[in-house]
């Protein structure tokens, strides 16, 4: 496990960095980002292949050129993390607790069949390309220079095994906020994101497909998002769409427990620490959807929201289950003494500076 607390970074690289003869950044208007369109002047490329990683490159962002015999096309080895940067108030660049990230996505390499990226050429590659497309970090109140590493199976094969050849590469884009204002979700009664024994802890792509058909029936009858039960029963809490589910009952931050089926949230996790430095009291459990739906209709049930790195902390307005929407008002009518609020200026106190940095959160590049 990486000590975040211990972490360096070195910012001489030992790959190649090739720097594009012509930046893009005067095209892009950083008042008007739209979340995953825009992208930064350059790209981390580094290929597996012999078993072993060969030499990386920071290369101008652009193509890859591949075969269509391409293993990811055919059989689904695909693993990414999300990841962000922050400009401080004083101006300065960190990245945000990217150890976590580096654990998770070798946890997801690992389970999908995948050679790890060994950390510290893990992390030399994001200071390096940060610190390089530093003038593209943004500095806008919900903006941040989102990081997105991935790996997929590159070998030119057509038969079900694992690759022998793998690409593994970042790249950045400045965003601003994920959702504009809270959100409206369902509750999901039939399709499943995640079952016992597959593969719901990791961030591999297939997940992420697998969810878009229910999705979008929720979006055409006016949710967002939609609230996942657990696969067995449909009984169960597990996740919020692409966040982490959080509940405020009865004074208390109650979440699911992570699971083989329930994703281990950096963003999560720091907010259950943040909780607890600011004397809220947590819970970690499993919550039905029956207390779930009982709290709505009693009140017990004050507030919901979810937590993850694209969103950061959003808040739930109205929760569907088996056709009866619940509202949940507090979030808008007494927004700066919610739960939800009180963590989101923690967090991003911390992350811009403004708080002191206790945990050693921050990694300046």
């Amino acid at each position: 496990m990486i000590d975040e607390s211990q972490m360096k970074i070195d910012t001489t690289p030992s790959f190649d960095v090739h720097q594009t003869e012509t930046s893009r950044l005067d095209q892009v208007d950083f008042s008007n980002l739209d979340f995953g369109r825009v992208f930064s002047d350059h790209m981390f490329v580094m290929d597996y292949e012999d078993n072993l990683w060969q030499r990386g490159s920071v290369e101008p962002y652009g193509p890859f050129a591949m075969s269509p015999a391409s293993m990811v096309f055919h059989y689904g080895q695909a693993i990414f993390e999300g990841m962000k940067a922050y400009r401080s108030s004083d101006g300065t660049v960190s990245l945000f607790r990217p150890g976590k990230n580096i654990e998770r996505f070798n946890i997801s390499a690992r389970r999908m069949c995948m050679p790890e990226v060994p950390e510290d050429i893990f992390m030399e590659s994001l200071a390096a390309l940060v610190k390089l497309d530093e003038a593209w970090v943004p500095d806008g109140e919900e903006a941040s220079l989102y990081i997105r590493p991935f790996m997929i199976a590159t070998d030119s094969f057509v038969g079900v095994r694992a690759s022998d050849k793998y690409t593994f590469s970042i790249f950045t884009c400045p965003v601003d906020a994920y959702y504009k204002g809270s959100v409206k979700v369902k509750v999901e009664r039939h399709f499943t994101r995640a079952t016992p024994g597959g593969t719901g802890y990791a961030k591999a792509a297939g997940n992420y497909a697998g969810s878009l058909y229910p999705s979008q029936l929720a979006r055409k009858e006016g949710y967002d998002q939609l609230i996942w039960t657990d696969a067995q029963t449909h009984e169960h809490i597990e996740e919020s769409g692409t966040m982490n589910a959080m509940f405020v009952i009865d004074g208390k931050l109650v979440s699911p427990q992570t699971s083989d089926t329930i994703l281990n949230g950096v963003t999560r996790d720091s907010v259950i620490t943040l909780a607890n430095d600011l004397g809220i009291e947590v819970e970690i459990r499993k919550i039905t959807v029956n207390e779930l739906e009982s709290g709505l209709k009693s009140g017990s049930v004050t507030e919901a929201f979810g937590v993850g790195t694209a969103a950061t902390i959003k808040s739930i307005e109205l929760i569907g289950i088996d056709g009866v929407n619940y509202t949940l008002s507090k979030a808008e009518e007494d927004k700066e003494n919610t739960v939800a609020f009180k963590l989101s200026n923690e967090l991003d106190g911390i992350r811009r500076g403004r708080i002191e940095d206790r945990h050693g959160w921050n990694i300046p590049v």
